[in-house]
């Protein structure tokens, strides 16, 4: 059983959201929303997520564990249910934002409705300007994403075809004077096209959650504590010892002994965890 739906006073919608020049003038709301002195991440990419953009959406939000940051999207099938859930499972809050509305037989697409159990039952929220019982249609999606740039301080782009509904939220986020963040990828990948585009035209690269966390005006804590290397694999820890001293990239897939696309897989997402960085070819602890 959900929690009932409430119609918020104007007073209630997040800060920025009251800024932009088309705010909605209705917004429906299940669950609960954080308090304003929250960060919000808006997290989109393409429904047809490759690996890699999956893997890059959990590890740069894992990154963001324990910060004050709320993650937005859109609870569509791809990147957007990886970037929830990813939230979910390192207990930032999240917020989902579905081209329909919030009514229990409409919420949209049905594939995710477990997953929006999940973000309610801890502690998230549902949002909508459509009415409780408005089904999804194709011209509901450009809409609900305006809400979505319009809410957040930045908007983080995984992957994305150039002509797709994530483009059309990175364009909304820039007219509203928001940061747009992406993550490069491979040049032979349809899904890489609109991140590559966005980079030509200004847009923050993201390799890191440092760089995450840098873009959002968030001071890293985590480079004045000790890591817990009781949460890196056995893996990690070995990469950890070996830079001790930095290494370049062919020393350490040496010392590893494993095959070179595993160990440049490894090191590649350790860099994302932003535990290790690679300046002129040498790999050095963060």
């Amino acid at each position: 059983m959900l929690p009932p739906i409430k119609q918020l006073a104007l007073s209630e919608f997040p800060p920025l959201l009251k800024e932009i020049t088309d705010p909605p003038q209705i917004l429906y709301c299940r669950g609960i929303l954080p308090e304003n002195d929250a960060t919000y991440l808006c997290v989109v990419g393409s429904r047809k997520s490759t690996a890699y953009g999956k893997e890059v959406c959990q590890t740069l939000i894992e990154a963001l564990a324990g910060y004050n940051i709320v993650i937005v999207s859109g609870l569509a099938l791809g990147t957007d249910a990886h970037a929830h859930e990813a939230a979910l499972e390192v207990g930032l809050k999240t917020i989902a934002i579905p081209g329909s509305g919030l009514g229990e037989r409409v919420i949209y697409p049905r594939t995710n409705y477990h997953l929006a159990e999940r973000i309610l039952q801890e502690g998230g929220a549902l949002l909508s300007e459509f009415p409780e019982d408005h089904t999804a249609r194709p011209e509901n999606f450009p809409q609900r994403n305006r809400i979505m740039a319009g809410m957040s301080h930045a908007t983080l782009i995984i992957e994305a075809e150039l002509r797709s509904g994530t483009m059309i939220t990175a364009r909304l986020a820039t007219e509203y004077n928001r940061d747009v963040l992406t993550v490069p990828g491979s040049i032979f990948s349809p899904t890489c096209e609109g991140p590559h585009q966005l980079i030509r035209l200004g847009a923050v690269p993201i390799r890191t959650g440092n760089d995450v966390l840098e873009a959002l005006g968030i001071k890293n804590e985590e480079i004045e504590r000790n890591i817990n290397y009781d949460e890196l694999s056995d893996d990690e820890k070995m990469v950890m010892e070996l830079l001790s001293e930095p290494q370049s990239r062919n020393e350490l897939v040496e010392y590893l002994k494993k095959p070179v696309h595993e160990a440049s897989a490894l090191l590649s997402a350790m860099e994302l965890k932003g535990l290790i960085t690679e300046r002129m070819g040498v790999f050095h602890i963060i």
